[in-house]
């Protein structure tokens, strides 16, 4: 019906669906017009109607009504969070029945039952199907970009390596291309292309193993490095090599989801009550590798900080090596967050700029004096101690017990240590002075003995 369109959720997009007319104003009302948007080819919906009855009046739905499918990001979910999209029996798929009654202008959801064209037993599981597929069509298309602007070519890299394990993945892109240049011809996948493309998958997920280790045995390498020095020199050599590992990662996901789409294709014609188990089954196995790259290529991030943070920390006493190692590991970590961002995985990191050294010098200046006010603190505190206990030392006091102060305590003190000095040194002068008394009086005695001798 005129003025009436359909929005179906699977948390990752929302498909709209309606006569073009309709639709066209939906974008326009809800700011969603400059939103990049897929069409949908509703008659693969249309097979799956049911009955030959069904498929009749569904057809002629199906040529009036148009899709188009949009990546729910946070402006796209707020525009259509409103019209309160209800569960439906397919898992993870939201469903409402939307319209613009009599002279209302605004969408107010008028329905919760999917229409003729989404009533069949696996019309919503096909529609589910199909967003999926955009989806992951839409990421291709995005990583096809990342290895244009990286300007790196994935063939001349994987033949410039002598590992068997990369040399097999010579050729996988072109048969993955060429199985998805026939679907888009023909519709669909049939049992000889799929012959040829189910095989790849081992070769694909073999080549994201290898350049997965190949991640982190760079960042094992970086984080063995103590000299500042050598980590400037090693992060810098290892930029490209880290550059060229991201893309082999980038193609092979890239072609892992051109199966994916295929797969589903193809399990979608060979077995439609199987489709919805298979694709969810899908999305966990691209989770897992998501999860797994993002693991790698964090690890590599969290080194470039750590060398940032220890170059910073440094940059007094290695002027030129520490900025070379903070500009070599921001253009590392910048690339590899480049890339996580191109497939989707979150990150919190952001670079860096080099310490200069005026500023580093600064900062210890500012701790020296700090330290220093410290230090006058402290010594302030000691010399007024001392100052108090100098005052307290010449204070005068009652020596005489008169009630009268005589003299402060350091004079008294000083003149008893003085009258206690003399009467010592008079105690040894007049021990010495006897002593020198008797040695005098001996000879003395002798010499008048000798001579009353030499009289007689």
């Amino acid at each position: 019906m005129s003025g009436e369109i359909e929005l179906v959720s699977d948390g990752d997009g929302f498909a709209v669906v309606g006569y073009p007319a309709d639709v066209e104003r939906f974008f326009l009302s809800t700011g969603l017009e400059e939103v990049p948007s897929k069409s949908l080819d509703l008659h693969r919906v249309w097979s799956y109607s049911g009955t030959a009855g069904a498929a009749v009046q569904i057809g002629t739905d199906v040529a009036a009504n148009s899709g188009r499918w949009v990546k729910l990001t946070a402006e796209s979910a707020e525009a259509v969070r409103k019209f309160g999209l209800m569960p439906t029996k397919t898992p993870g798929v939201s469903h409402a029945m939307i319209g613009q009654p009599g002279d209302i202008k605004q969408w107010l959801q008028i329905a919760q039952v999917p229409s003729a064209i989404l009533s069949g037993p696996f019309a919503l599981t096909a529609l589910s199907t199909m967003m999926q597929q955009r989806a992951m069509q839409q990421q291709m298309d995005e990583i096809v970009e990342y290895l244009q602007e990286l300007e790196e070519k994935v063939d001349d890299i994987l033949r410039g390596q002598k590992d068997a394990v990369l040399a097999d993945m010579i050729g996988v892109d072109l048969i993955i291309e060429e199985a998805l240049t026939v679907r888009d011809q023909v519709g669909r996948v049939s049992e000889v292309t799929w012959s040829k493309v189910q095989s790849t998958s081992m070769t694909l997920a073999r080549t994201q193993a290898y350049a997965l280790r190949q991640l982190d045995a760079i960042a094992a390498r970086l984080e063995e490095k103590a000299d500042l020095g050598d980590i400037a020199r090693a992060t810098k050599d290892a930029e490209p090599k880290v550059r060229e590992w991201l893309a082999v990662l980038a193609r092979t996901f890239q072609l892992q989801d051109g199966v994916s789409v295929l797969e589903l294709d193809r399990v979608l014609d060979a077995s439609p009550e199987e489709v919805e188990s298979h694709r969810l089954g899908l999305i966990t196995a691209r989770q897992n590798r998501l999860e797994h790259i993002g693991r790698s290529t964090a690890r590599l991030v969290t080194q470039m900080d750590k060398t940032v943070r220890q170059a910073n920390a440094k940059v007094l006493l290695n002027p030129f090596d520490s900025p070379a190692a903070v500009k070599a590991s921001n253009q590392v970590s910048g690339g590899v967050l480049d890339f996580r961002g191109r497939l989707g995985i979150e990150s919190r990191y952001e670079s860096k700029d080099a310490k200069r050294w005026g500023q580093a010098a600064g900062e210890v200046m500012e701790k020296v004096l700090v330290s220093t006010s410290d230090g006058a603190a402290a010594a302030k505190r000691i010399s007024d101690q001392t100052v108090d206990r100098v005052t307290e030392a010449f204070r005068a006091v009652d020596i005489d017990g008169d009630g009268i102060p005589d003299q402060p305590r350091a004079v008294a003190a000083a003149e008893q240590a003085s009258a206690a000095l003399k009467g010592a040194a008079a105690g040894i002068a007049g021990a010495f002075g006897t002593l020198f008394q008797r040695e005098v009086a001996a000879p003395a005695e002798e010499v008048g003995a000798e001579s009353a001798d030499d009289a007689h």
